[in-house]
């Protein structure tokens, strides 16, 4: 008895990418694809309203270490002004939390939907700023967390509270998670390097060449975002971000020998060098004889009991 295999047809990333899918099968698919982006948003959620109560001690950590804010029963007291900031706050880390144990998974459901539109090169780069983002990101997170371990102290210390303050709770565990972002998307930006050489709109000399101005935007940000005046937050995140771009720099040079820019006919030239002409003429030779063409011969009459056809 033989059994037939049935053929399978083309897969949605395939008729999506050849351009076949339809419009409605094109908004049947970002449902489907945001249903489960949103379904694991919600079990990430529960996940870390399970998760909230050790996120929560650790990001308290910095501020319960300050000398002298232990009680003697060693316990770290903050200031709850609402009745309902505790259950509002402890929802806000939960959903921050979902979110990063869900994003594999919303992440892929958009990524299976833009990438049928990119080209197979552009996937690649895709697949290469996408494994280098997260370290990057997590580097920026740990790194906030100790500029706001090192720094607190100083802020505390340099009001006119001092260290027996008590913070409200709301707002610091804004002030760290605003912190924690901010230094996350800042370690992105040896990615945005990347980009511009990688699309040619910048070489890797012409990067490595802005490397003063690089270093003093460096700075600058760093002074303004880091939340303590002391030189030690905007040193280390500066300094960070500084040996990121010349990571990045190695990279582009990498990059252009791979791809041999540099060696083109006119790279040695200057842009503002005028081409060298040649004014000398040149002698102009006789052209060759043209012999005479032999008459066309004249066209013989039809014969009238023919037609055409016959």
């Amino acid at each position: 008895m033989a059994f037939g295999l049935k053929k399978r047809g083309p897969s949605n990333f395939e008729r999506a990418a050849d351009g076949s899918m339809t419009l409605i099968e094109h908004i049947r698919e970002l449902r489907t694809r945001l249903f489960r982006a949103s379904l694991a948003i919600v079990v990430g959620f529960a996940v870390g309203f399970w998760l909230a109560d050790p996120v929560f001690e650790l990001l308290k950590q910095p501020y319960c270490d300050l000398p002298g804010i232990l009680t003697p029963e060693g316990k770290c007291p903050m200031v709850q002004l609402g009745p309902a900031d505790g259950f509002l706050l402890k929802l806000k880390i939960a959903l921050w939390v979902g979110l990063i144990v869900a994003a594999p998974v919303w992440f892929y459901q958009l990524w299976a939907f833009i990438a049928p539109g990119l080209h197979r090169h552009e996937r690649r780069y895709a697949y290469f700023f996408t494994a280098i983002a997260a370290p990057l990101f997590a580097g920026g997170a740990v790194l906030a967390y100790f500029v706001v371990h090192k720094g607190l102290e100083f802020l505390l210390s340099s009001g006119v509270t001092g260290l027996d303050t008590q913070l409200e709770v709301t707002r610091y565990i804004s002030f760290v998670t605003n912190l924690i972002l901010l230094f996350g998307v800042a370690f992105e930006f040896p990615l945005v390097v990347l980009m511009f050489n990688f699309v040619g709109l910048a070489s890797a000399r012409r990067l490595l060449g802005w490397w003063r101005v690089a270093i003093f935007v460096f700075f600058l940000f760093s002074a303004v975002v880091t939340p303590t005046p002391d030189p030690f937050g905007m040193t280390a995140l500066a300094f960070c971000l500084s040996v990121l771009y010349f990571g990045a720099v190695a990279v582009a040079f990498v990059n252009d020998k791979r791809r041999g820019r540099g060696r083109e006919v006119y790279a040695g030239l200057s842009d503002d060098e005028i081409s060298p002409l040649d004014d000398e003429p040149e002698p102009v030779e006789a052209a060759q004889r043209v012999e005479s063409t032999t008459p066309v011969a004249p066209p013989q009459p039809i014969e009238r009991r023919y037609d055409d056809m016959t």
